[in-house]
């Protein structure tokens, strides 16, 4: 078991940002400044092909952190980041790049690839989450959530199905084909994400992943767009669920 080392420590604007590694994973943790002892976390996954500090990751940090005093934790995942790539992870992105630019279907390859990238990860992510609720800030008592989109969901899905710890889970913006039976042991609250012009992802397909969820509370957000055009403002829907869900305290302001 890997405990976890802070290596750089910031903080700006009522949030402190601590880097950390668990092993040799390396990780971000974000945290109101002032504190927040046994304020629920936020496990966040970063989309495919960025990293834990994206503008994405650190732009829905804040709004958790500074609109409703929780912890969010992002790690690199494998092949991403500051994490060195295999001679598989470069072999499978060349091959997405090669469909990508003969305007082939990508679907097929990113399914493989994430599905292999998840194996990796969500070891990493309970070793991590253990790791984390040993600092006396963190613990065990509090809340856990999960917030990922795209590749966040690829590795999301299969670590809330075996995490009990997890208590609600934004996920969206995938294929159902090596998901579809894990979602089925989900029963934590949902909210789903599904842009309805998707040029990588059917619509058929985004229906078919919220379905599989045995979640007795589940919710769709479906919006007109492509892939990447999902609307800004889901992201304060997401904050106020997690909320919601995590905390009967927290008055977030997304």
């Amino acid at each position: 078991m890997h405990s976890l080392e802070f290596t750089a420590e910031s903080s700006a604007d009522g949030m402190t940002e601590r880097d950390f590694t668990v092993g040799e994973v390396p990780g971000v943790l974000w945290s109101p400044a002032s504190g927040a002892d046994g304020a629920p976390l936020v496990l966040m996954g970063h989309g495919g092909g960025n990293h834990k500090k994206h503008p994405a990751m650190s732009g829905r940090a804040r709004r958790l952190v500074t609109g409703c005093g929780f912890h969010v934790a992002v790690i690199d995942a494998p092949g991403h980041g500051d994490r060195p790539r295999t001679a598989y992870d470069e072999q499978e992105i060349a091959v997405m790049q090669q469909a990508m630019a003969a305007g082939e279907p990508v679907g097929p390859v990113v399914v493989r690839y994430n599905a292999h990238l998840a194996e990796r990860a969500v070891p990493e992510w309970r070793a991590t989450l253990d790791a984390l609720q040993e600092l006396p800030e963190i613990g065990t008592g509090g809340s856990v959530g999960w917030f990922g989109l795209n590749m966040g969901t690829a590795i999301g899905v299969p670590l809330v199905a075996v995490e009990p710890r997890i208590n609600a889970a934004v996920f969206g913006l995938h294929w159902p084909d090596a998901l579809a039976e894990q979602a089925k042991r989900i029963t934590v609250p949902i909210e789903f994400d599904l842009q309805w012009d998707d040029e990588h992802i059917p619509r058929e397909a985004g229906l078919a992943l919220f379905d599989a969820f045995a979640s007795s509370e589940k919710t769709l957000h479906v919006n007109a767009g492509r892939h990447k055009e999902l609307p800004r403002f889901e992201v304060d829907s997401a904050v106020r669920f997690l909320a919601r869900h995590l905390s009967r305290t927290a008055l977030c302001q997304a």
